[in-house]
Order: C-alpha cells, then sequence, then structure tokens
C-alpha cells in the first residue's frame, strides 16, 4: 500500500484496512487540528488506487472492514467513488462495512439519492466532525460550516441509511465559552441524533492556530474538572434516540461508555460525583493521555 504522509483514521476502524483515495483534507483550516498541514490536498487517480487495492488482495488474508482516507473523502466526485467502492468490491469482496470522514461541506454536495447510492455500494458508516454546537465558535475555529448546515448534514447521512458517528470537543470554548459550548453542543447533538458520538478533549498542538492564541493569551484551556462539568452538561442535556455515547478517547480524563438515552442518569451522576470530589486519582493520569 503506498501512503502518502501520515495517515489518520478514526479510533473504532483500528482494525480496518486503510485505503488512500486523497491526499490530505479539502478544508484544512480548523485552528486546533495539526493533522495534515504539510499535505496539498489532492484526489488519487484510480489507477493508483486500484494498484493498492491489487496489492491488498495479494497479500492481506481477509479483510472485512474498509476505511477511506485521509481526511474528507466524500468530496471526491460521486462518478468516482461509486468508481472506488465498485474497485473495493471487485478486489476485496469480503469487505462489509467501508467507512470515511466526511465534514458538512461535503456531504452537503451529495442528495440523499447519491447518499443512498453509495451506502448500496458498500459505504456503511461517515464520521462527522461536529466540535461544538455554539455558532460564533464554529466561525472562531474556522470549521466551515454553520450550526443548520452541520445538523442538515447529519440528518441526510441518516435519511441516507448511513450509520453516522459524530464527534465533539471538551475544553474548545475555553475558560470564557465553556458552559455556552457545552450546552449549544448538548444542543446540536439532541437535533443530529447520531447514531455513535464521541467526546474527545482539546490537545493544543504547538504550531496551530489555537496554540497561538493560548501564547497570545486569548484562549485558556479549562481546567481539569471544568472540563467534566462540560462533559456532565453534555450528557445531561442532549437527548438521543439510540446511541452509543463514549468518552474513551486517550485525551479524556475520565474514560466512559454508555448507551443512550439508557445509561444517560447514571453516567451524569458518575460525572458529577467525580467533578464534587475533585480527586485526581480517579482520573487518567497526564502521563497516558495523547491524541
Amino acid at each position: 500500500m503506498k501512503y502518502e504522509g501520515d495517515i489518520i483514521r478514526p479510533p473504532s476502524e483500528a482494525t480496518s484496512l486503510l485505503l488512500q483515495v486523497t491526499v490530505g483534507c479539502s478544508h484544512n483550516r480548523c485552528t486546533f487540528c495539526p493533522s495534515f498541514k504539510d499535505k496539498r490536498f489532492r484526489i488519487k487517480s484510480l489507477e493508483e488506487i486500484v494498484e493498492d487495492l491489487e496489492y491488498a488482495s495479494r497479500r492481506i488474508r481477509q479483510v472485512d472492514r474498509l476505511f477511506l482516507c485521509d481526511g474528507d473523502a466524500l468530496i471526491v466526485p460521486q462518478k468516482r467513488l461509486l468508481e472506488i467502492l465498485e474497485a473495493v468490491r471487485k478486489h476485496l469482496p469480503g469487505v462489509g462495512r467501508i467507512g470515511t470522514y466526511g465534514n458538512a461541506k461535503s456531504i452537503l454536495r451529495k442528495s440523499v439519492e447519491e447518499l443512498r447510492e453509495l451506502r448500496e455500494h458498500g459505504l456503511g458508516i461517515v464520521y462527522l466532525g461536529i466540535e461544538t454546537g455554539n455558532e460564533e465558535l464554529l466561525r472562531k475555529i474556522r470549521k466551515g460550516a454553520t450550526y443548520d448546515q452541520i445538523v442538515e448534514a447529519g440528518r441526510r447521512v441518516k435519511e441516507a441509511g448511513i450509520a453516522l458517528s459524530a464527534t465533539v470537543l471538551l475544553g474548545i470554548g475555553g475558560i470564557e465559552k465553556s458552559t455556552e459550548h457545552a450546552r449549544d453542543t448538548a444542543r446540536i447533538l439532541t437535533d443530529v441524533d447520531p447514531d455513535f458520538a464521541g467526546v474527545l478533549t482539546v490537545m493544543i498542538v504547538p504550531g496551530t492556530p489555537l496554540d497561538e492564541e493560548r501564547k497570545a493569551g486569548t484562549f485558556v484551556l479549562p481546567g481539569t474538572f471544568d472540563l467534566l462539568k462540560e462533559l456532565s452538561l453534555i450528557v445531561s442535556g442532549a437527548r438521543f434516540s439510540n446511541c452509543f455515547f463514549t468518552a474513551n478517547h486517550a485525551s479524556n480524563y475520565l474514560p466512559l461508555r454508555a448507551r443512550m438515552p439508557r445509561d444517560r442518569e447514571k453516567v451524569a451522576r458518575l460525572i458529577d460525583e467525580v467533578v464534587l470530589r475533585s480527586d485526581a486519582s480517579m482520573l487518567r493520569p497526564e502521563s497516558l493521555r495523547g491524541l
């Protein structure tokens, strides 16, 4: 397999075959994100992609899941994307589910019918980075989409019958907007109602615009237990119809896995107890946290 640069994939795709169909991210402007900064975005040729699939078919005995890299494979035009999915089916017939990242812009470029066509060709899950439901913060972090656009994108994926996994970020509002960020994020999660929701915690990476804000004193990350208060507000405020909710990413201080809405009250009580006790020994040590 011929990969260009570092390859990023969701934690849940750890055992998937990674097929790079684009290089970099079509948006690549988010202030907190250090990924893909060394790459100029391009869509790989079908010949390059088929060569990788032929290699995988010769070298890998069994593949049941495949993830399309890099940052946003859904930006690929529909005709080419269908050709890629057909090539996966031809060379790796054992693949049962294909996943990809998608941002609101790329999702909204496709109709529900086009997304449904992608599902029929094997696309089973889309990972959507929401980050926050606060309109001011969406502009500030240069997310490239409004609240309404994100909600419409998420609903479009679900209407097409594709599983939707959404991620949000604790701490992205800084101390100043901490409470508003958490409450608005609970609201957007309710409106999107994803099948999977993952909470991560902002880790400021040197060289990012967010790091420059930190140096200038215009962004101050909330303290550990204030971050957990955000998590509590999100858990208590979000209303899911049927969602597997996690906060077990390596960036988080308090790993959680829950089925919502069944476990909502139990998880909220646990978070509030940890915050009340303010006992750092109950949390993931700083040395074990990471991106």
